[in-house]
């Protein structure tokens, strides 16, 4: 008899496997992962319930969290729509959440919730695993970086040089309106003290003492054409804008830090630096960071993201993230000529 080859059912029907498991290859990545985060107790980085959910039984927060880890390992970068989006039509996404498809905004609460102080715990337990399995040399470091660009608007720098000049020259005219105010405060025997340097707490507290000693009422003051200010409003209404000023400039320095010499005013963690690829060819500098990899046996074994724009200066903090992973340096660390200085040897 000859063989039938015609189809006796529709697609629609029902179909075995049932297991979503036998539906995928043996060597497909998501089963090694899988099995991976329970080698390590991927539970164990969760943070405790803190009281029992009422109502619906909740996802599965162990689940969730293979689910996020693994869209970054399979794609690299993977938004909130397109890991829920996965969880409906991907098989690998499907068996990881066990047929539950979480939204969009469950996964985003998840993140902010759960992994904010866990990622470097869940890093060094996969990196510990893969020590034990593949006995990975981790004295021999390999270190290398390189600068990427931020998602921050290009002309929105904020110099740290730039901003203490301003300020220094805002003291100076603080020094000189002071100066003016003594003047016309003569008549009481009173002087207002005038330093080389201003904190915005002492010119609010000069700016309360005047409103009080002359009855100064915000309520009473004239604004716009035609009106004529006095000049207690006037010099109030400057000490008020010194004061603002000054809080600006001691925001933005406070936000650069001792460490930096600039920030993006979209993106404050971004340190202006010139890149690798002048796409502009004007060698103009651009909001980036400097990612520092340490690579041991073609294992990533450490990595961090920095605001220094020289490699120099990344190679201690790099040491020491790796120490506090791991508990000891590496014997060995292995970098090109950008990461050489006499600190560095002496470290």
């Amino acid at each position: 008899m000859k063989n039938s080859t015609g189809k006796n059912y529709s697609p629609k029907q029902g179909r075995l496997p049932v297991f979503l498991a036998e539906s995928l290859e043996i060597c497909d990545p998501v089963l090694a992962f899988d099995e991976i985060m329970e080698e390590i107790g991927i539970e164990q980085y969760l943070k405790p319930e803190r009281y029992k959910p009422k109502g619906r039984p909740r996802y599965s927060r162990v689940n969730m969290l293979k689910t996020i880890l693994f869209s970054f390992m399979d794609t690299g970068y993977a938004g909130l729509r397109e890991i829920d989006d996965r969880c409906k039509v991907n098989l690998r996404y499907m068996y990881l959440m066990d047929y539950e498809t979480p939204s969009y905004h469950c996964f985003g609460d998840f993140i902010n919730e759960e992994l904010t102080d866990t990622i470097e715990g869940i890093f060094r337990g996969v990196m510990e695993y893969i020590r034990e399995k593949e006995g990975v040399d981790m004295q021999h470091l390999y270190i290398d970086g390189s600068k990427f660009e931020a998602n921050a608007n290009k002309y929105t720098w904020v110099w740290r040089k730039g901003t203490e000049e301003a300020r220094y020259r805002l003291y100076e005219k603080i020094t000189q309106l002071l100066a003016e105010i003594n003047e016309t405060l003569a008549f009481s025997g009173l002087r207002i003290e005038t330093n080389t340097e201003y904190t915005p707490e002492y010119l609010e507290e000069i700016t309360a003492r005047y409103a009080s000693l002359l009855g100064i009422d915000e309520k009473a003051f004239v604004h716009g054409r035609g009106h004529h200010k006095t000049q207690e409003q006037r010099y109030y209404e400057k000490l008020m804008q010194c004061k603002e000023k000054l809080q600006e400039y001691v925001e933005k320095l406070r936000i650069c830090g001792p460490d930096r010499n600039s920030y993006s005013k979209t993106d404050h963690d971004a340190t202006f630096m010139r890149m690798k690829r002048d796409y502009m060819g004007n060698d103009q500098l651009l909001p980036g960071y400097n990612i520092q990899l340490g690579v041991a046996d073609e294992y990533i074994a450490v990595v961090d993201v920095m605001q220094h724009r020289s490699d120099m200066d990344c190679f201690i903090p790099l040491m020491e993230k790796f120490k506090k992973l791991y508990g000891f340096y590496p014997k060995y660390p292995i970098a090109d000529a950008g990461y050489g200085s006499f600190n560095n040897y002496i470290f």
